[in-house]
């Protein structure tokens, strides 16, 4: 029997598991997925989690309710990466053979690459949302926060979801007016970036927005160091913002067994083509999600549009046939704006966000570079979508390029 096997089973590993599972001869071939936490995160749910909007519970589940039970599930740490011999080591001691790999091994927060952000302020006056942990501590803190100088800071891209810092701020201003502290609240967001996002043309829009919120705007600020005794972030070129409050996105990073392997760059991350998804050094070798090198967002979507375009590569390959030169760079991010509204967002490597209806063109029901109400139910709607859907690799109504119609240049 041939074996494909798939290390990580978050949005992107999980995803690939149901598909595979669906086109493949279960006689023929064995898929396996291999993950360390049996524990499956709901990932732009944590965003909700600080302002009381979600619980801590309500953006998990067990990772097994979503792998179909002919698809073999280990639950083990990866010791290394092995391609020239087509195999993987365990961290517990099993030794994994394959036909074909999917590296789906998602990326996390490394605070350690930043001098003194783990020090004596992290987790009183220190804090990020990226993880269930800190999403919760956060909610604890806010609580009971009377104000002063809230910072967010970005200490480097890439990052998980390039919007959420945005939707984090446009939340705690709508968070501590309904508190009634809003006056007493400085909110500045600190970002390595010219502008307050990575597409110039959405990042005056969302710079508009922080405007009109009375969110100042620090940009390329380059992180080097953190001083928490003087409760100040200091650039590599001498620039200080001082804070109360530090919500900080650290430095995201790829699994640490891709260095391990000697697979990755600097950041761990897999050099990847950009349109087929196959690994640069390894034929049978596919990187998809977090993984990746890809100048593409970091995000769910793109995770979810990678997918459908691997799942016929993965086919193609099987029967000897070239790959396809798909995968676009497609994202498509509903940005929470406060006050019980929304913007979305749709781009690819190429275009930039532009203004139209989505996903029927003219028609809608979301609007496209434009803050509506249908585009934050749009938001809160998709928790039951991710669970019940798009994990378990069903069809959906988006194709995974980026689709023209409907927008105006």
């Amino acid at each position: 029997m041939k074996k494909i096997l798939i290390l990580g089973a978050g949005t992107a590993g999980t995803i690939m598991a149901n598909k595979l599972h669906q086109v493949l001869p279960h006689d023929e071939w064995q898929v396996t997925i291999v993950d360390q936490n049996e524990t499956h995160i709901y990932q732009p749910g944590l965003l909700f989690i600080p302002f009381n909007i979600y619980t801590c519970n309500d953006v998990i589940k067990p990772k097994r309710d979503f792998i179909p039970q002919e698809v073999e599930l280990i639950m083990s740490g990866i010791d290394v990466i092995e391609p020239e011999k087509n195999r993987v080591k365990l961290a517990n001691n099993q030794v994994l053979s394959y036909d074909y790999l999917i590296i789906a091994t998602g990326s996390h927060l490394a605070p350690d690459e930043t001098e003194g952000l783990l020090g004596d302020g992290w987790n009183k006056n220190i804090f990020e949302f990226y993880t269930l942990e800190g999403a919760c501590n956060l909610q604890k803190f806010l609580k009971h926060w009377s104000g002063g100088k809230m910072v967010l800071n970005i200490v480097e891209m890439p990052i998980k979801c390039p919007v959420a810092p945005l939707e984090f701020l446009f939340l705690a201003d709508w968070w501590f007016t309904e508190q009634g502290i809003r006056d007493k609240v400085d909110l500045t967001f600190v970002t390595p970036l010219p502008g307050a996002f990575t597409k110039p043309k959405a990042a005056s829009i969302l710079g508009d927005f922080l405007d009109k919120k009375n969110i100042h705007l620090v940009t390329e600020f380059n992180t080097g160091s953190v001083d928490s005794s003087a409760n100040k972030i200091v650039s590599f070129d001498g620039k200080e913002v001082e804070y109360d409050l530090l919500i900080t996105i650290p430095t995201n990073m790829g699994d640490a067994v891709i260095e391990r392997s000697g697979l990755g760059d600097e950041l761990n991350f897999v050099p990847t083509h950009k349109h087929t998804l196959q690994s640069k050094a390894y034929e049978n070798v596919y990187v998809i999600g977090d993984a990746t090198d890809l100048p593409s967002s970091k995000a769910g979507s793109v995770a979810h549009f990678q997918a459908d375009v691997l799942i016929e590569n993965i086919q193609r390959a099987i029967d000897g046939l070239p790959l396809v030169e798909e995968f676009d760079g497609h994202a498509n991010c509903f940005i929470e704006s406060g006050f019980g509204k929304g913007l979305l967002i749709d781009f690819n490597y190429d275009v930039e966000p532009l203004p139209g209806k989505f996903p029927l063109p003219g028609i809608g029901p979301f609007s496209l570079l434009q803050e509506t109400k249908a585009n934050h139910w749009g938001k809160m709607m998709f928790r039951w979508i991710y669970w019940n859907l798009l994990l378990r690799g069903s069809e959906l109504p988006i194709q995974a390029q980026m689709n023209m119609a409907g927008k105006t240049k």
